[in-house]
C-alpha cells in the first residue's frame, strides 16, 4: 500500500564550526567575507621529506575550553578528528539554545560522516614512525582488555566521534557513520534529513569530522598525483578552476548542523537559518579514482536534489562547488552544471569554498553546506580565491577572489568523493 503521509518540513536550527579560518560561526563568516586562506605550512609533524608540505590546518584549537573540561572524551583520547567533532557539537547546540536536559527528552539522533584511517598494530616503532594516525594514549586506551587483538578495532575508530557525541548527550534514536570519502558528510546530512522527513526522529545532530593531515594521507594523496605542490606559496596554492591549478590541499575540521523538523522549531522558538529542502545522491560505477569523464553520476546527483526539492533547475540562485582545484574534476563537475542547468549555468555563481579552508575529506560537504547556510542568512556568496587565469574548460561565473552582496533563495552544494560518490544538497530562504 502507497505511503500518502505528507512529508514533514526539516529546517536548520544550530550551526558549530571548526575550520581552518575559524572556529565558531562569526569567525567563520568573517574569513568567507573577506577571502582568508588557510593553508599554511604543516606543523602536525615533520612534513620536509614530501612533495607537499602545506595544508589547512585548524589553529589555536582549545578543546578544553569550549567543552569547559566536562567531556568524558577528553580523559579518552586526544585524536583531532574525534575532538573537532565533540566540540563542533558542542557549538551547534549551544548556537540552537537548547538545554542539555531539554535536549535528552528529544526524540534526537546523530549521523555524522567520517573517514577511515589506516588500522595497523600499535608498536612503538609504527607509532613513532607517524603511520598511526591518532595518538599512543588512544591507542593504548582502545586496547585495554583486548588481548586477543593487537590492532585498535576499526570501529571504534571510525564511529568514536559520532558515539561519543550521542553519548554525552545522551541522545537515544538514529546514531550511525557514514564512510562515503569525500561525500560523507553530505550523504550524512541528506540521510537526516529523511529520516526527519519520515517523522522518526524531531532533531539531528549531522554533519561531519575529519582529519588526514598525516604522514601516511599525504604520501598517498601525493602518489595519486592531486595535491598542490605550491609549498612556497601556501595561501596561493588552492586554485579551483583556475588554469594553472595542480591540485587540492588537504583540510582538516568538524561541521555539525541540526536539523529539526519544522513545527518543533517553531514550537520552542529556535532560530532558523534556512529549509533544507533536496537531496540527491549517486555512483559513477567507473573508477575508484577518477570521476566519470561525461560526468554522468554528478548529473544524476544534482538532478535528483532539484527534483526532490521540488523545484525547476531556473530557480536555483547558487552553486558551491565541489571545486577540488584538480585538472580533471573541475572541469567535469563544470561540464556537469551546464548538463543540469543548461543556459542558466552561465546565469549561477559558482564558488569553491575550498580554495578557503582546503579539502576536508569526509567532512567537507558539511563545512561546505554551513558556508553555503550562513552565506545565504548574511546576504553575501563566498568567494573562489586564487583565481587569476581562465580556463576554457572552465567558463562559468566563479565569483573570483571576492565576496559578492546579494541575497539568493535556494542554493545547491556539490560533494563529489573517491569511488564515484556523489551527494547534492539544496537548501532554500524561509
Amino acid at each position: 500500500m502507497r505511503n500518502t503521509l505528507k512529508k514533514k518540513r526539516v529546517v536548520i536550527t544550530g550551526i558549530g564550526v571548526i575550520s581552518p579560518i575559524g572556529i565558531g560561526k562569526k569567525e567563520f563568516v568573517h574569513s568567507l567575507k573577506t577571502g582568508k586562506s588557510g593553508v599554511t605550512p604543516i606543523t602536525l609533524f615533520d612534513a620536509s621529506q614530501f612533495p607537499t608540505r602545506i595544508a589547512a590546518e585548524v589553529k589555536d584549537f582549545n578543546p578544553r575550553r569550549i567543552l569547559n573540561n566536562r567531556a568524558k572524551i577528553l580523559e579518552i583520547t586526544d585524536d583531532r578528528r574525534v575532538l573537532f567533532a565533540n566540540c563542533a557539537a558542542a557549538l551547534a547546540i549551544e548556537d540552537t539554545k537548547l538545554p542539555e536536559k531539554k535536549l535528552r527528552q528529544i526524540r534526537g539522533g546523530v549521523v555524522f560522516g567520517a573517514g577511515v584511517h589506516p588500522v595497523v598494530p600499535a608498536t612503538e616503532t609504527i607509532i613513532s614512525q607517524g603511520i598511526v594516525y591518532g595518538s599512543e594514549t588512544e591507542m593504548r586506551t582502545l586496547m585495554k582488555g583486548q588481548e586477543e587483538s593487537k590492532t585498535a578495532p576499526i570501529w571504534n575508530r571510525v564511529s568514536l566521534g559520532t558515539l561519543s557525541v550521542a553519548q554525552h548527550y545522551g541522545i537515544k534514536g538514529p546514531c550511525y557513520t557514514v564512510v562515503s570519502a569525500c561525500a560523507a558528510s553530505s550523504q550524512a546530512t541528506g540521510q537526516s534529513f529523511k529520516i526527519i522527513q519520515r517523522g522518526e526522529a524531531d532533531l539531528i545532530l549531522t554533519g561531519g569530522y575529519d582529519s588526514m593531515i598525516f604522514p601516511f594521507a599525504i604520501q598517498g594523496f601525493c602518489s595519486l598525483g592531486t595535491m598542490s605542490s605550491r609549498n612556497e606559496q601556501p595561501q596561493q596554492a588552492m586554485k579551483p578552476f583556475d588554469r594553472n591549478r595542480d591540485g587540492f590541499v588537504l583540510g582538516e575540521g568538524a561541521g555539525v548542523i541540526i536539523l529539526e523538523e519544522f513545527e518543533h522549531a517553531l514550537k520552542r522558538g529556535a532560530p532558523i537559518y534556512a529549509e533544507m529542502s533536496g537531496y540527491g545522491s549517486s555512483l559513477d560505477a567507473y573508477s575508484v579514482a577518477d570521476p566519470h569523464p561525461e560526468g554522468s553520476g554528478a548529473v544524476l546527483s544534482m538532478e535528483n536534489a532539484i527534483k526532490d526539492a521540488g523545484i525547476e533547475p531556473l530557480k536555483v540562485d547558487y552553486i558551491n562547488a565541489h571545486g577540488t582545484a584538480t585538472m580533471k574534476n573541475d572541469k567535469i563537475e563544470t561540464a556537469a552544471i551546464k548538463k543540469v542547468f543548461a543556459a542558466h549555468a552561465y546565469e549561477i555563481p559558482v564558488s569553491s569554498t575550498k580554495s578557503m579552508i582546503g579539502h576536508q575529506v569526509a567532512a567537507a560537504g558539511a563545512l561546505e553546506l554551513i558556508a553555503t547556510t550562513l552565506a545565504m542568512d548574511n546576504n553575501f556568496i563566498p568567494p573562489t580565491i586564487n583565481y587569476n587565469t581562465p580556463d576554457p574548460a572552465c567558463d562559468l561565473d566563479y565569483v573570483p577572489n571576492r565576496a559578492r552582496d546579494k541575497s539568493f533563495y535556494n542554493a545547491l552544494s556539490n560533494s563529489f568523493g573517491f569511488g564515484g560518490q556523489n551527494s547534492t544538497l539544496i537548501i532554500t530562504r524561509l
